[in-house]
Order: structure tokens, then sequence, then C-alpha cells
């Protein structure tokens, strides 16, 4: 199975109301209080804090999100007999990593390294990606049969990989926001990155420089810009902006290395000349941003059935891996070749969809919960007492 990203970040904000980053990533939108109108008694300095409230379209946009990256992550084993899924799959992967890594960067822009910050950046991103790169490590031993399989944290395995990078990126966003040309420096990192074949493994520093840009541009973004993606005439543009895509993708299918799609290696790994990196890189970089406003453009902003399920995201992120490798450790699609087919695709696609939907829902969210969300006071210095 080719190695692919998988993703995930959580927000939700409207642009109406100033975003805070509640604990574990679970990003919500706090109301702002209402300026008092002339004549009227200002507001008591004991009165409760506003209420916080989830944004129906950023929790539509996790949980398609999501969808789409369990559906191509079952695509990749059935996917080389046929020419129009793999164009699909290439569609998919130049949006679906690139849109959550500029809805993450969004919602970090408030990150400091205050206590508060850090905690929440441990116990929301650190302590998953230990309890679940230990998890896949060791589902690879016994399940996979591989028992020379070791457990390390250096070297993230299939989609954990995700959550060391969106620590780095954090850790590093008081550095985007001291720059003057943030964007600028950070393509100039990526395709660096693409050149650079000694990087190596450790962490998947290659991934992480080359998807970079997004985080940054995230950081750069405003809800006014979301208020833009979001207008009737950019609505119209993304239909046949995606229909004109997956037509030059099925033309190109045949030919195109999925290599430039998950930026794990730089030219030189794939047999291109080293001149070819920072050439893709920046026409990858402009695909994707491209996809990714279509994408936010079609995201419904009203309250959907299945906006409730966008605070779970995680947990069909981190768990659906397990479905996806178990079908491989145990040969399904070789077994049933039928699958490979039309219909195989169709019921493929189907079940994806259906698995991740369950494990977002809010039982399953609650079980996990000591995983995604632990409660760590245990850990951290309490704040000193105000006076």
């Amino acid at each position: 199975m080719s190695k692919a990203p998988s993703e995930i970040q959580r927000a939700s904000i409207t642009p109406e109301t100033r975003e805070s980053e509640p604990r574990h990533e679970q990003i919500l939108t706090v109301t702002e209080a209402p300026s008092p109108a002339a004549g009227t008694a200002p507001a008591r300095a004991d009165a409760p804090a506003p209420a916080k409230r989830r944004d129906a379209y950023f929790d539509n946009v996790k949980y398609l999100a999501i969808v789409f990256v369990a559906v191509a992550h079952a695509w990749e084993p059935v996917m080389e007999g046929s020419r129009a899924t793999r164009a699909l799959y290439m569609v998919v992967y130049t949006f679906h990593m690139p849109a959550f890594i500029l809805v993450s960067g969004y919602f970090s822009r408030s990150f400091n390294m205050s206590a508060p910050k850090v905690k929440r950046l441990v116990t929301g991103v650190v302590v998953p990606y230990v309890l679940f790169e230990t998890a896949y490590s060791l589902f690879k031993r016994y399940a996979g049969g591989e028992q020379d399989a070791s457990i390390t944290l250096l070297d993230p395995f299939f989609l954990t990989w995700f959550l060391i990078a969106l620590f780095i990126w954090r850790v590093t966003t008081p550095i985007w926001q001291s720059l003057r040309h943030p964007l600028p420096v950070a393509l100039l990192i990526a395709a660096l990155a693409s050149v650079s074949p000694g990087i190596g493994d450790d962490l998947d520093l290659q991934r992480v420089c080359q998807l970079l840009p997004f985080f940054v541009l995230g950081l750069l973004m405003k809800p006014e810009h979301f208020q833009l993606i979001r207008r009737r005439e950019v609505r119209m543009l993304a239909v046949p902006l995606f229909a004109a895509t997956l037509a030059f993708a099925y033309w190109i299918a045949p030919h195109m290395q999925l290599g430039w799609f998950y930026r794990s290696d730089s030219a030189q790994e794939m047999d291109f000349q080293w001149w070819a990196g920072p050439v893709m890189t920046l026409a990858m970089f402009g695909c994707a941003l491209l996809l990714t406003v279509a994408f936010l453009a079609l995201v419904p902003r009203r309250h959907m059935w299945f906006t409730a399920l966008g605070a779970g995201t995680i947990c069909g992120y981190l768990l659906h891996g397990f479905l996806i490798r178990a079908a491989d450790y145990y040969d399904l699609f070789d077994r049933y070749e039928w699958l490979s087919g039309p219909v195989g695709l169709v019921l493929v696609s189907l079940v994806a969809a259906v698995a991740v939907t369950l494990l977002c829902t809010p039982p399953v969210r609650r079980a996990l919960r000591f995983a995604t969300e632990p409660d760590m006071n245990w850990a951290f210095r309490k704040s000193p007492a105000k006076r």
C-alpha cells in the first residue's frame, strides 16, 4: 500500500465572533458580548462570561474532510486497476490535506507559549501521538505479522505523522507571526526540502516542511477571507473547477507520480532531477490552494444532520486507520478481486464513509476521551492565584 498521509483538524468560528482555543483542540467560538447601547447601563464586572458555541460551518468542513480522508485511503488498494479511481484519488489528495492544514493554521493564530496553551498542546496533540503511534506499531507487529516492527516515536507510522507535524507547526507559530513576509519564507523552506534527500524520515520532517506553507497561509487568514470564500460567485465557480480538474487528472493519471501528493520524499528520491522539486512545490501549492478554496466554498454553512459529528472527527481520524490496515493485513482486496470493479469501488467508498461516520459519533468520542482529551492536571503546575 502506498505511504499516504491522513489528516484532521478541528475548528469552528463565525466571522461575527472572535475565536478562542479551548482545551484539546476542540476549537469553539466565543460570542462577543454586544456593546451597551447608548443610554443603557454597562454590563456588571462580575457578569458571567459569554457562552461558547460551535460554528456549524467549520464542523461541516471537518466532517466532510474526514470522509474524504477515509474514502481515499480505502481506494488505495484498488485504484491501480481503475484510471477513473486513480484520477479521483489524485483530486482528493490535492486538497484534503491542505484544507486541514490551512484551517489548523487559522485557528492557531492565538497560540503562544503561555502555560494554558502549552498544556492544551501537550494533552491534545502530544499525548494522542504517543498513544496512537504505540498502538499502530503494536497493531503492525501482531495483526500485520511483522514481529520485528519496532515502537519508535521518531518515525511516525501511517496517519500519526499529522499530529507531530501539528505540534511542530504550532510551536513555531510565534516565529511566523513575527516575520514580515512569512508565506514566501515558508514556500522557500518547502522548495528546499523538496531537493534535500538528507532530511530523512525522523518525525516526517519532509512532510512537515513541504506542507508548511498551508499552515502559514492559515495563520495569515482573517474572518473576512472566509466570507469571500463563501460568496455565491465562488461557489458557482467551484463546481466547474472541480470538473475541469477531474478531467485533467484523468488525462494525466497514468503518468503522474503520486509521491508529489504525499510530499514525503524529495525529487531525487522519486528519480527526478533536482529542479523538479521547486517547480512542483509551487505548482502543487497553486493547485491545492484553488481546490481548497473550492472545497471550502461548497461546504454548507447551515446546520446539517452530520454537523454534530464535526466535534468527533479526531476519533474518526485516529481510528479509521486500524480498519484500513486490517483490510491490508488480511489481504481483503486480494481475496475478493471484484472489489476492484465499478460495483466494488462504490461499495468500498460507501463502507469507508459509513465507518468513519460511526467513529465520529458521541459514544465513540466519550469512550476515546482518555486518549484524545486526557485529564492531566496532575502533570502540570497550578497557575498562581491572581491577586
